[in-house]
């Protein structure tokens, strides 16, 4: 399979080695120093690329691929209040789209688990929901994308939480995520239910970020037979 790297940060590179560890090619590696080499990319010489850049450059890194019929896989956050017109670009162009806010096996069981906590919870009265998350000091984005995605599992499952915010709160109907960034954190969640008598808490631990790379090459493996909008939901269905 020949992928191109469309961000050459700690994750792309993770990503360009676990990919020729499984005897892939890479075909192209497109970094802050070469970004209109991203237009050679088509059909022709690469079977999938993978977009990992930074949040101002996710966006119109995506459609570009998009428009050359090139089938993306995303996991850059910051850019999805414009995810629809993505996706609606992928059914105009009959693409493949999957974007993820973590490619991780274990991580996707995590939410799983968290939105069937989330529902058990709503039924109790007199616990407050509560989030941590922790990554390296080079992380720029906060909170995470896992923890956006963990917080939406918890809204849609509790209807008595309706927003998150950035920081502890007490507030009802509020659900407070602390960021914290630590060095040579690859990263952590932890969410808590908390009342005066008793605590409930879910935990995931990465403790190298080969895990996410390793999960991105696994779903690019998958993704290259396939047409449409995806996620990871459908790639678990297959495993």
């Amino acid at each position: 399979m020949n992928i191109a790297v469309v961000g050459y940060g700690k994750m792309g590179k993770s990503i360009e080695a676990i990919a020729k560890s499984r005897g892939h090619q890479i075909s192209f590696i497109i970094d802050q120093d070469n970004p209109e080499d991203i237009s050679k990319i088509s059909p022709d010489n690469t079977d999938v690329a993978i977009e990992f850049s930074q949040p101002d450059a996710a966006l119109d890194n995506i459609i570009t691929l998009l428009n050359q019929g090139v089938k993306t896989l995303a996991g850059t956050t910051g850019w999805l209040d414009r995810y629809e017109e993505v996706t609606q670009l992928c059914q105009e162009k009959n693409g493949t789209f999957l974007y993820a806010s973590n490619f991780s096996v274990g991580v996707n069981l995590f939410f799983e688990l968290n939105e069937w906590l989330a529902k058990k919870m709503s039924q109790l009265e007199g616990f407050e929901a509560a989030m941590e998350e922790i990554h390296h000091t080079e992380k720029k984005d906060a909170p995470s994308g896992t923890a956006i995605t963990l917080s939406e599992g918890i809204m849609k499952e509790n209807p008595t939480i309706s927003k998150w915010v950035n920081e502890p709160s007490k507030e009802d109907g509020v659900l407070g995520i602390v960021s914290k960034r630590e060095p040579g954190v690859p990263g952590t969640h932890t969410v808590t239910y908390a009342s005066p008598l008793e605590t409930i808490e879910i935990k995931h631990t990465a403790h190298d970020r080969k895990v996410f790379a390793e999960g991105v090459i696994k779903v690019a493996e998958w993704a290259t037979n396939q047409t449409g909008i995806l996620s990871i939901k459908d790639f678990l269905k297959n495993e």
